[in-house]
């Protein structure tokens, strides 16, 4: 069987009781940390918290070349880490599939994700998000100003209403970590009067939640990675007063249904 497994948002605790038993009892225990990682923690740590030994893999090793696990797969227990759920802004769906094709028994044990305490944290309804984009590093995407893929997410959620996550870039090989501050400069060249509302550290023990408009949040600092962008779209009464209370945004510059 192949078993992929959720981490959570944040440290060796962060996994469900579901997926810690799924993973000591495996065989042999893969992971991959380049979509994302988990800040709290060490691979050392979580192999000490969890009695395992992980052997983590490069996107290559997973994308391109994962014979070698499959072929444990067909005879073993192997079980799959990655930061927050397992199959969420991933391409592990490959994966699955490939073992499928080989007549291989899977598994998906979740975890929380980013997009779901965000929601939880800002107080804006899940079901209003729209779709989320990634806000790459400038020298990431090699054009000037904003991506099209970000400007026209953000525009078309807010035509219909709708909230938009803005993930920021990270390059775990070089644990290099886009800051709320330094996406809020980028946002504010194109939006500079746009509300936005930074979450830092979603799943930690002292998560912060902060609004203001792109050019405000720019001059701001919001202490440890990792960082993401709310651009909200038209409120509710109740999702206005969240934010309010919740992240000190000034209801004057909500747009409020």
């Amino acid at each position: 069987m192949l078993t992929f497994i959720g981490l959570g948002l944040y440290d060796e605790r962060s996994i469900t009781v579901e997926g810690q038993e799924a993973l000591r009892a495996a065989d042999r225990v893969y992971a991959e940390f380049y979509t994302s990682r988990l800040i709290g923690t060490t691979i050392e740590d979580l192999e000490s918290a969890h009695d395992v030994e992980i052997e983590v893999r490069d996107r290559a090793g997973v994308e391109q070349h994962p014979e070698d696990m499959l072929e444990a797969a067909e005879s073993e227990d192997v079980a799959f880490l990655t930061a927050g759920d397992t199959m969420i802004s991933t391409t592990h769906v490959d994966l699955r599939l490939r073992a499928h094709d080989r007549g291989i028994e899977t598994r998906v044990i979740h975890g929380v994700t980013a997009q779901t305490a965000t929601s939880a944290l800002t107080g804006l309804q899940n079901y209003r998000f729209g779709k989320a984009t990634t806000l790459p590093f400038p020298y990431a995407h090699g054009a000037e100003g904003l991506p099209a893929s970000v400007t026209e997410t953000i525009d078309d959620n807010r035509a219909d209403g709708l909230h938009t996550v803005v993930y920021l870039d990270i390059k775990t090989e070089r644990e290099e970590y886009m800051t709320a501050d330094v996406g809020a400069a980028l946002l504010a060249e194109e939006y500079p009067d746009l509300v936005g509302v930074v979450v830092a550290r979603a799943g930690s023990p002292d998560p912060l939640v902060e609004a203001g408009t792109m050019t405000e949040l720019a001059d701001r600092e919001f202490g440890d990675p990792l960082h993401l962008l709310v651009v909200p779209g038209e409120c509710h009464l109740l999702e206005a007063d969240a934010l309010v209370e919740l992240a000190g945004a000034d209801r004057d510059t909500l747009e409020i249904a």
